[in-house]
């Protein structure tokens, strides 16, 4: 896909004005801010004091070895937790109308072993205006040749099993974002078809944050923790396998889920819906009342919202999701949804089936030249 994708609203839908319209509607009737309320910033202090709480026992508490493992699973689902439910809101601007506290907030992204600023390009810039189009929404470019995530690919022999192995590879996420991914987003001439161009600073700063997350997490407890070498492989690799697991499955339920899509623009570059109605077509919920998914996934558990309203906080997603929910109703529209985290995975597995298994026998040379045997004849 090399064309520059461009949406174009040929059935004239005002879906996007009409919601924007009643959420707007909804936040000055009861003289609401879009950003943090007192609810967001109890969960922001919850998030950080547990990470740095965790962080502390298992440099300094001299636990027993099977402790400091529980520690360690626990050290990386926090880290997803404060990726989800602080950072993701500061770097969409959406935490706070202050620049200083998002920046401040976006800065904690180093600290969990990812960069802010390769983020935001991959995720603010290129995945909510790209979503799950193969070759510009690099978000569902999973594993190469392991994972088969669009209808676009080809599939091959190891895929026909993915819907088993997918979850392991989900655990080694944040593996890959600590030592590589960063680095081969930033040094990449582009993101999707997102040609980057980086302010000199930013260079120092990719390595510099680095650095400091390679000396709090691998240097330091090495310095200071009463443990062996190999226990100490086994607590980082059991905090990054954990890490990576709440990661993948929680940006995974969201996009590859029955019901989504996986649209191509023709030979013009163009997609034939407006970007919002695009969004719903591409864009799941899961556990949307549950409380606790609520609290834990920082929103994201509400994407459909997420994807319409990036820059409002997500502590606000389940007031206007009853707005979103019933203009999409009215206006013929899809609004996926899971009513639980079971149930989203459930259909997740589905897909993964589907796009591995089921595509291989229906047609295993599906988006590859078939090779066309010629027979000369003397």
């Amino acid at each position: 896909m090399t064309k520059k994708v461009k949406f174009k609203n040929i059935s004239k839908s005002t879906f996007y004005a009409t919601v924007r319209k009643r959420v707007d509607t909804h936040f000055i009737d009861n003289k609401l801010s879009i950003h943090a309320n007192g609810a967001m910033w109890f969960k922001t202090l919850f998030f950080l004091v547990g990470l740095v709480s965790l962080y502390l026992l298992l440099l300094l508490g001299n636990f027993s070895f099977p402790a400091m493992t529980l520690l360690a699973v626990l050290l990386g689902a926090f880290g997803a937790f404060v990726g989800f439910n602080v950072c993701h809101d500061a770097i969409h601007k959406a935490y706070s109308a202050n620049a200083k506290v998002n920046a401040t907030f976006s800065f904690i992204f180093n600290l969990i072993g990812a960069s802010p600023y390769v983020w935001n390009i991959c995720h603010n810039v290129v995945h909510h205006t790209y979503t799950n189009i193969a070759g510009h929404d690099e978000d569902i470019d999973v594993a190469p040749g392991l994972i088969r995530f669009s209808d676009a690919e080809t599939v091959n022999k190891v895929q026909r099993y993915q819907h088993y192995y997918a979850f392991l590879l989900y655990s080694f996420a944040m593996l890959s974002w600590v030592f590589r991914k960063d680095y081969k987003k930033f040094f990449q001439k582009k993101i999707g078809e997102h040609v980057t161009s980086h302010p000199r600073i930013e260079y120092f700063n990719l390595f510099f944050y680095k650095a400091i997350y390679y000396f709090l997490f691998i240097a330091l407890p090495l310095l200071v923790m009463n443990v062996t070498w190999w226990q100490f492989m086994i607590g980082f690799l059991v905090m990054q396998f954990a890490q990576g697991l709440v990661l993948g499955l929680v940006f995974q339920l969201a996009h590859v889920v029955e019901g989504t899509s996986f649209p191509l623009p023709d030979t013009n570059g163009d997609i034939e819906e407006a970007w919002a109605v695009h969004q719903l077509a591409t864009t799941a919920n899961f556990a949307g009342d549950s409380l606790l998914a609520g609290f834990l996934c920082g929103g994201l558990n509400r994407q459909i919202e997420h994807h319409l309203f990036p820059k409002i906080c997500h502590i606000h997603y389940p007031a206007i999701g009853a707005i979103v929910k019933q203009t999409a109703a009215e206006f013929n529209l899809p609004y996926i949804e899971s009513p639980t985290f079971g149930a989203a995975l459930v259909s997740h597995y589905k897909m993964l089936r589907k796009l591995g298994k089921e595509t291989y026998i229906e047609n295993r040379y599906i988006n590859r030249p078939v090779p066309v045997l010629v027979l000369a004849i003397k």
